[in-house]
């Protein structure tokens, strides 16, 4: 169960931000509106939300998933692997520093983004993608099995992020698209596959008695409610827009 959660309001800058879609710059109004959804669909899940302000010197801010790995025990602070987005984990270090006493931080030449980190119960994989090298996922890897867990490192051949392509939903259930649906390393799980045209819902959150997902996919969702969750529709374009899904606007624990 989660209780509290932190996101961050986009800010005027977050319309030049980083991203490599095709789809047209996104609207600013627009985005606020979609966040502020956002939050008042974590809220209908139990949670307590802290939002933090917007920084204009970083326009990717408000993907706050980027800038850490929490867990129940400690929190991995990140090195995003986008140059631009590194002075994001100052203020994210001091915001957890209210909540963790046990925190680590990656180092260069390690990178990560948060992105790249699913945690399926007590394993976590690590995706090796274009903002997560080698070092920054052994890094990791070797934290959380500090501390008793397991660690896999994944290398990704067509997603931005690992969780762009794959969602842990409980009840030993992902979600997957793409290059997951035959990955040997989540074989052992209950899949909800997602169809090529709907490919961007693959990014979805299950927050405790509900699973988040993007407005506009009614296959996928009609699988995971078929599968026996309780879904909340957000709309999500100007995010997707981005490269950002619903997982990268908050850091849950």
């Amino acid at each position: 169960m989660f209780k509290q959660l932190i996101v961050k309001k986009p800010g005027n800058s977050y319309v030049e931000g980083l991203t490599t879609s095709e789809l047209g710059s996104p609207d600013y109004d627009t985005t606020l509106s979609q966040h502020g959804a956002y939050v008042e669909a974590l809220k209908q899940c139990g949670v307590s939300v802290r939002e933090l302000p917007s920084h204009e010197e970083f326009p990717d801010s408000t993907f706050v998933e980027d800038t850490a790995v929490l867990t129940s025990k400690f929190a991995v602070i990140t090195n995003p692997g986008a140059d631009p987005r590194n002075g994001e984990i100052k203020e994210m270090e001091s915001v957890l520093r209210e909540y963790y006493s046990d925190i680590h931080f990656l180092e260069e030449p390690g990178k990560l983004d948060g992105g790249d980190v699913l945690q399926i119960e007590d394993h976590f994989y690590i995706g090796l993608s274009d903002r997560t090298n080698e070092e920054g996922a052994r890094q990791l890897q070797e934290i959380v099995e500090f501390y008793g867990y397991q660690g896999s490192i994944i290398p990704l051949q067509e997603f931005f992020h690992l969780k762009t392509g794959i969602s842990y939903l409980g009840n030993h259930t992902i979600v997957a698209a793409g290059e997951f649906i035959d990955h040997p390393d989540f074989n052992q799980y209950e899949k909800i596959i997602v169809p090529p045209e709907e490919e961007y819902t693959a990014n979805c959150i299950r927050v405790n008695d509900f699973v988040i997902v993007p407005e506009g996919f009614p296959k996928t969702k009609k699988k995971i409610n078929k599968a026996g969750f309780k879904t909340i529709e957000v709309p999500m374009s100007e995010f997707q827009k981005q490269d950002g899904g619903l997982s990268c606007l908050s850091l849950r624990f």
